[in-house]
């Protein structure tokens, strides 16, 4: 299941991606099948990264990647150990309201970014998420969770404070919204309660088989209830170019 909408993003032969905060590695796998592009992700959970890492493995070894290199490391996008401009596309999806030093993690992946290559930025939207924190304190109060709610016009204002300038934005998974609310209502681990499989259920079949009123209700419901919002930035040029 997607964040990013690949299509928005040029991925030419040669490029280098990084994904920051990769994951089990879902937006890698996608960069990693486009040809001739090399991806690198990095996670703080070794376990989402070994995950990440074999992900890339099977698909090499079942010749679904475009051919490019791959490598998954386990680092602190606070402190990515890249040189400047080491990349021409960065990933950041779901990772910056995990994060204290926001600002850090932005200056840091702006940073390893190439003057006006692209940076995809998300995170849970403004008004779901607020539902969330309000039906559960235990939702955003767990170890590694949520520490903070964007609008998206703070997220746009420090990401163009680091150098980024945001050209376009998406939204995702509006019918994840309810899925979360009914999980935050009855508990948010609680998987086993009734309605939270029911629901399960259905997200399952819709990613699995993407049945066409499924698709024209998540877009028609996006613009209000998104989960995510998707800003699609590029690094400035340097001054004097």
């Amino acid at each position: 299941m997607l964040t990013v909408d690949f299509s928005r993003i040029p991925l030419e032969p040669g490029f280098k991606v990084l994904d920051a905060g990769c994951g089990a590695g879902r937006h890698l796998a996608e960069a990693f099948r486009a040809r001739g592009v090399s991806v690198v992700g990095v996670d703080l959970n070794r376990d989402d990264a070994l995950k990440a890492h074999n992900t890339t493995k099977i698909m090499r070894h079942a010749s679904e990647d475009g051919g490019g290199a791959s490598l998954v490391m386990v680092s602190d996008i606070t402190r990515l150990p890249f040189k400047d401009a080491a990349f021409d596309v960065v990933i950041c999806s779901e990772v910056l309201e995990h994060i204290p030093d926001d600002r850090g993690a932005v200056r840091e992946i702006v940073r390893v970014l190439k003057p006006g290559r692209s940076l995809v930025v998300s995170v849970p939207r403004y008004l779901p998420e607020r539902i969330c924190w309000a039906l559960s304190e235990d939702y955003h109060n767990e170890k590694g969770g949520h520490v903070r709610i964007y609008r998206t016009r703070e997220l746009v204002s420090l990401l163009e404070c680091e150098g980024a300038t945001c050209v376009g934005r998406g939204w995702a998974h509006a019918l994840h919204s309810p899925y979360w609310w009914i999980k935050c209502m009855v508990g948010h681990k609680n998987d086993s309660a009734l309605p939270v499989r029911l629901y399960h259920r259905f997200l399952v079949w819709d990613i699995m088989k993407k049945p066409r009123i499924t698709r024209a209700l998540d877009r028609a419901l996006n613009p209000v209830i998104a989960k995510s919002v998707v800003l699609y930035c590029r690094k400035g040029e340097p001054y004097g170019t």
